[in-house]
């Protein structure tokens, strides 16, 4: 039986599968190509210190994870337009659900700040890195 951590992790990556035309992927290495509709892969990242509480003993994680976000497209117009698109979409999927159907107590998204990657031979990248914040809370630090 898997952990919250790990159902919770899955469900995010569940929630970012629904954004339509993108590919979305959970800790995979950067293709040699970027899809068409873009590249969204999750990263289970940190889940930090917990606050703990006593009696019951609970464990209130703000969990950071991170979500990579990379388009590409022959002008900066198209890359912008596309990362601006494909951002937007990620926004709404969470908005939908901020429990995450009851598993945690909120996710809350952060701001990207995206970069223009050049690519030798190929059309130019626009990537960033959205962390998302999963508030949630355990009985066992090991869960």
């Amino acid at each position: 039986m898997p952990t919250p951590r790990e159902t919770i992790l899955q469900a995010l990556l569940t929630t970012l599968q629904t954004i339509p035309g993108a590919t979305v992927q959970r800790s995979e290495v950067l293709p040699e190509r970027v899809p068409a509709g873009g590249l969204v892969i999750l990263r289970d990242g940190e889940p930090g210190e917990p606050e703990v509480t006593m009696s019951p003993l609970q464990y209130h994680w703000r969990h950071r994870a991170e979500v990579e976000v990379i388009v590409q497209g022959k002008t900066p117009a198209d890359r912008d337009a596309a990362f601006d698109a494909l951002a937007a979409a990620i926004g709404t999927a969470l908005a939908a659900d901020r429990t995450l159907g009851g598993l945690c107590d909120w996710v809350e998204p952060e701001a990207p700040q995206p970069v223009d990657l050049p690519v030798d031979g190929a059309q130019a990248l626009k990537a960033a890195v959205i962390p998302v914040t999963l508030h949630y809370v355990t009985a066992d630090p090991l869960a």
